[in-house]
């Protein structure tokens, strides 16, 4: 008898061999080898399809370990070196898998998508397909469950109300797309369009660059015969689709939400996300960085569409002033997008100098980005100095706002009891360094008020600054905004800064001339435009008189922004988005070190807020450029801040993977090191550094 089929005690045969179990995922057969330790992974997969002995391309499968949830990707590798023996069983199975990804505009596409690759490369590489750039403010995100609804009622109706007819898209140097629309099974490729450097040939309606997104998407059904689909904003077509969506009704919940972001730093099928699954692609990181309508009309869009959405589902805060002025915008892209392309043409040359001053009246200035200097000839730094009304809250005490001479010198605000004791010693002053900025403003009642949170020793102190007028608040508003980050009104930012907070006012206002306002149309369909909260307040009225009422406001507020063009609306909506006093903070629940209870630790762009759980005031803030490091204890899941000048900070995340937080900080520390002189690559394995704790 040979020795080679002496079966051993241990599995083992007695030449050295075992078997090895696999299971082939297309063909759905089980197969059996007989290997040794020393063999490598490339030899396993050669015998395994000599074994199979069918015609296929396999060059896209790969070696899966499910009891590891491990790829088996480096194939010069052997079984021992992987630690493989008899017990294991493995996949053969291709690594390009079918995603469902909900898009920013609630609309789903399915994508083909390497689910080898980390997550961060896979993004990369779905953001180019889509031709959007900076693919790495992106990211997937589970999507959220309404613990009220059933699971399977809630996806079925929300996927009804939000499919998108769109095709089969394989991201990668060379897009592959296989149509499942009218012209289905026809394949086409292209290469992946994706280069700040390419000439912009302007599409009247949007702003879009029409030569290479016709190329791209070419005669398929997502174009609509439009230079992109996921470039033109498609109106909500029933309120019962607002009802439906979930909601978050807490900060808690919110908190909620983010513990679904995946792990960039590993692949989808280590995350257990199984193919045909839905994912959401959203903006993970709230630093846009190099904003450009002349390329970025997708990118534009998704980031309007996310932004609406958010303040739909009331995933952020706004006043009743401002939902109006978002609906009104709101109104306005819905009516520039519904019209038919014939109506543009005459006025192109028109729309691309409008896209060029939307460049300049909206650029977006990042913290860590390189502005132009157009302030070398000032040798002095500009000053503030006016009538401000002071308030300090104290517990126990009713007294109001306090009139002050006041003075902003650098970052540093000097009050006096009259202008005369200006040259004397102040009764107050506050460095605003670090300072969290909230404005409390309703234009209406002419209220236009700064809450200021300074930080001190043991906490945060609370003053108030009210001013009487709109472009007194605007001025103090940018100086306090660019103090708190440490910078000064000599900051080239300052005066668009001052314009952005004016437009944003003016665009709140309720009082044009009536000769101008539109009729009340059945298009307008106010509940589509504003979240349910607001609905909500006329629940004793009568239906057709809540729609009559909030339309009549929507068109008044209309006039403010009828003018604009379909592209500078959009970055008008970005732009307030970004003014809110919520925006950019991601929510999660936390234990401080010393702390009794639950709180909150809010992640921006810029700095960590300790957060009240329940009322979302802020505790204490730490600023990013303050901060030395920053390490985890994977184990009992606390993260430890280290500052230069102030006690480090530890705190212990709540039902949420520490690895989610930590991904956070390190992603925007990874943002602020870009540049616009910078080219289009990514430094990915400064990205995995930063945010990955083990790489």
């Amino acid at each position: 008898m040979a020795l080679d089929g002496i079966r051993m005690p241990d599995g083992c045969y007695a030449d050295g061999t075992w078997e090895l179990k696999m299971h082939v995922t297309d063909l759905h057969r089980d197969v059996s080898l007989r290997v040794t330790g020393e063999i490598h992974i490339g030899g396993v997969m050669l015998k395994l399809v000599e074994k199979l002995d069918v015609k296929k391309d396999w060059s896209d499968h790969a070696l899966w370990w499910e009891k590891k949830k491990t790829w088996l990707l480096k194939t010069h590798w052997t079984l021992d070196k992987y630690g493989i023996q008899a017990d294991a069983r493995l996949l053969f199975t291709p690594q390009h898998k079918l995603l469902r990804l909900q898009l920013p505009n609630m609309k789903h596409m399915k994508v083909k998508v390497n689910f080898s690759d980390r997550v961060f490369k896979a993004v990369s590489d779905i953001c180019k397909t889509f031709n959007i750039r900076h693919p790495e403010e992106l990211s997937l995100l589970r999507k959220p469950r309404d613990p009220k609804k059933k699971k399977k009622k809630l996806e079925e109706a929300e996927e009804d109300s939000l499919e998108l007819e769109g095709p089969l898209l394989t991201p990668g140097s060379a897009s592959e797309i296989i149509y499942i629309g009218p012209v289905k099974g026809s394949i086409y490729s292209s290469p992946g369009l994706y280069s700040k450097t390419m000439t912009p040939t302007y599409d009247s309606r949007d702003g879009s660059p029409l030569s290479p997104t016709s190329a791209w998407f070419g005669d398929s059904p997502l174009s609509e015969g439009n230079p992109g689909i996921l470039a033109v904003s498609q109106s909500i077509a029933s309120p019962d689709i607002l009802v439906k969506l979930y909601k978050p009704q807490s900060l808690l919940d919110k908190a909620k939400i983010n513990q679904g972001w995946l792990d960039s730093s590993r692949s989808l099928m280590e995350q257990d996300v199984k193919e045909n699954d839905v994912l959401l692609l959203r903006f993970k990181y709230h630093s846009f960085f190099d904003l450009n309508p002349k390329y970025d009309a997708i990118r534009v869009n998704q980031l309007y569409e996310q932004a609406k959405w958010a303040i739909l589902l009331e995933e952020i805060e706004c006043t009743e002033e401002e939902m109006m002025m978002f609906a009104a915008l709101q109104y306005h892209i819905n009516k520039l997008s519904g019209m038919s392309s014939d109506n543009h043409m005459n006025n192109s040359e028109k729309e691309v100098d409008e896209v060029d001053a939307a460049l300049s009246d909206l650029e977006i200035t990042l913290e860590g980005g390189k502005t132009s200097s157009t302030l070398g000839d000032i040798t002095s730094i500009p000053e503030l100095a006016d009538y401000v009304k002071v308030f300090k809250p104290k517990k126990l005490t009713l007294k109001g706002y306090k009139q002050y001479w006041c003075t902003f010198k650098d970052i540093t605000i000097s009050c006096y009891k009259s202008k005369e004791e200006a040259l004397g010693t102040p009764a107050h002053q506050m460095n605003l360094r670090g300072c969290e900025v909230t404005p409390d403003v309703n234009i209406s009642g002419q209220k236009f008020n700064i809450k200021l949170l300074i930080p001190v020793a043991d906490g945060m102190n609370e003053i108030w600054l009210r001013c009487d007028t709109e472009k007194q608040y605007a001025h103090w508003m940018a100086a306090c905004r660019l103090a708190s980050k440490g910078k000064t009104m000599a900051d080239s930012s300052y005066n668009l800064e001052v314009q952005n907070i004016l437009s944003f006012l003016k665009m709140q206002h309720m009082n044009p001339d009536p000769q101008f306002i539109e009729p009340i149309t059945t298009d307008i369909n106010p509940e589509c435009l504003v979240s349910p909260r607001y609905l909500k307040k006329y629940k004793n009225k009568q239906p057709g008189y809540v729609r009559d009422l909030i339309s009549a406001r929507i068109l008044e507020a209309h006039q403010n922004v009828a003018q604009m063009s379909l592209i500078e609306a959009k970055m008008r909506f970005i732009q307030a988005w970004q003014s809110l006093p919520e925006f950019g903070i991601t929510h999660f629940l936390a234990k401080f070190q010393g702390g009794k209870k639950e709180e909150l630790i809010g992640i921006t762009y810029n700095r960590l807020i300790r957060m009240d759980a329940h009322t979302g005031d802020a505790i204490k803030t730490w600023r990013f450029s303050n901060m030395k490091q920053w390490n985890v204890n994977w184990e009992i899941k606390m993260v430890t801040v280290e500052f230069a000048d102030e006690p480090s900070l530890s705190f212990i995340c709540a039902e949420v993977d520490c690895k989610v937080v930590h991904e956070f900080i390190g992603g925007y520390i990874f943002l602020s090191t870009r540049a616009k002189d910078q080219n289009e690559s990514l430094d990915e394995e400064m990205f995995y550094k930063l945010t990955s704790g083990w790489v």
